[in-house]
Parts: structure tokens; sequence; C-alpha cells
């Protein structure tokens, strides 16, 4: 194992990174810019309640790494923000044109995004069953949290 890493803390980096790309490429697909903001949006959304809905391994595995005590560095920082770059980007284009709250993206992604992945744990482990009609009620409540209620200058 050392061959291809220098020590225990590498190989973890390296997996972390892997796990993350395969959870970003999951939530960011389909996502396109001629999309409205909240098509985007709901698009995400959906990706991140299927994605730990499912049970999928990288969710899963995303789910162990959060919980180890190193995951806080600022190069790992560095790495999420770029893998999930067009989140990010949607919440900065949202802010910047009046869609959403004048908040960070962290915070809005964790107002808007985080509560499908909280709710599809829930649902996994039959906490509770959401069906289509309250997890579209689930989205349009996530939207009203960090949308400012108002016509956009310009979607982007």
């Amino acid at each position: 194992i050392y061959r291809y890493f220098s020590d225990k803390n590498d190989l973890l980096a390296q997996l972390r990174h892997h796990v993350m790309s395969q959870c970003a490429k999951k939530i960011v697909h389909g996502l396109t810019d001629n999309m409205s903001m909240k098509q985007q949006f709901v698009t995400a959304w959906r990706n991140a309640w299927q994605l730990t809905i499912s049970r999928d391994g990288h969710a899963i595995n995303r789910e162990q790494f959060d919980s180890l005590p190193y995951q806080n560095s600022s190069e790992q920082r560095t790495m999420e923000k770029a893998l999930f770059a067009p989140i990010h980007n949607l919440f900065q284009a949202g802010v910047a044109n009046g869609t959403f709250k004048p908040l960070p993206s962290d915070v809005l992604s964790g107002i808007g995004l985080e509560p499908a992945i909280c709710l599809a744990r829930k649902q996994a482990r039959g906490v509770i069953n959401l069906n289509a009609s309250a997890i579209d009620d689930a989205i349009d409540a996530c939207w009203d949290a960090i949308s400012l209620h108002k016509e956009p200058e310009k979607s982007k």
C-alpha cells in the first residue's frame, strides 16, 4: 500500500477526494446554465435526495469521512469547493441577481440542500415516509428558506 500512498493520511485524503468527486458528479448531474435558478436548485436537491436515498456507497463513505476529525483542513475545504463549484456558482449568482438571500453559499447550501440529505437518511432508515407530493413540498420549503421571493433581474 505504501507504494501508492506515502502514509495512512495520504491514503485517506486520496480516498476522500475520490468519494467527494463521485458525490459531486451525482449531485450536479444535469445542471446547465440555461436552466432557471429554481430548476437548477430543484435538480441539485433531487440529485442529493436520490444519492442519499439509494444508499450509494459513495454517499455512505462521505458520511463516514464527515465524521473524521481531520476532515476540516483548508486543503480539503478548497478541494470540496472546487468539486461542488456548480452549486457554489448557483448560489453566488442567485445572491448577485437577487434570487437568494445575501448569505454565503455554504450557508445557502446548508439551508437549501442539506435537508434533502437529512430527510433521505431518515427515509432510508424508515423514520419517515415521504411520498412524491411531500418531497415536492420539502423542496418548496427549502426554496422558500433561501429565496427572496422576488423576480431576479436576470437569471443565469
